[in-house]
C-alpha cells in the first residue's frame, strides 16, 4: 500500500508560480513511477508530467513543457511540481499519483493522493 499526500496549492495571478509537494509512504513506493494529472471542472483528468524514483528522469504532457518542472526528494519521499508561468488554463485539482511503471495514462496509476486546488487568476 502506498500512501501520497499533496499540499501547496493556492491561488495565483498569470505569470506566476507555485510548487506542489506529493509525500509518499509505505513500504514499496520508492518503486513506482511518480505521476501528476489534473482535473479542471467539466474535463477530464489529464497528464501533466512524472518521474521515476530510481534515476530520476522526467516526462511532460507538452501543454506545461518548459513551463513546469518535476523533481524528487529520496531523502524526505517527497516529489515536487515547480509550476512556472502560470496560465488561467492551468487552473485545476492537481493530483499525485503512483504507477508500476512509467505511464501518461490515469489507468495505469494504482494510488493517488487527495488533490489540491490551484487557481490561477488572470
Amino acid at each position: 500500500q502506498v500512501q501520497l499526500v499533496e499540499s501547496g496549492g493556492g491561488l495565483v495571478q498569470a505569470g506566476g508560480s507555485l510548487r506542489l509537494s506529493c509525500a509518499a509512504s509505505g513500504r514499496t513506493f520508492s518503486r513506482y513511477a511518480m505521476g501528476w494529472f489534473r482535473q479542471a471542472p467539466g474535463k477530464e483528468r489529464e497528464f501533466v508530467g512524472g518521474i521515476r524514483w530510481t534515476n530520476g528522469s522526467a516526462y511532460y504532457a507538452d501543454s506545461v513543457k518548459g513551463r513546469f518542472t518535476i523533481s524528487r526528494d529520496n531523502a524526505q519521499n517527497t516529489v515536487y511540481l515547480q509550476m512556472n508561468s502560470l496560465k488561467p488554463e492551468d487552473t485545476a485539482v492537481y493530483y499525485c499519483a503512483a504507477a508500476g511503471s512509467r505511464s501518461y495514462w490515469v489507468r495505469d496509476y494504482d494510488y493517488w493522493g487527495q488533490g489540491t486546488q490551484v487557481t490561477v487568476s488572470s
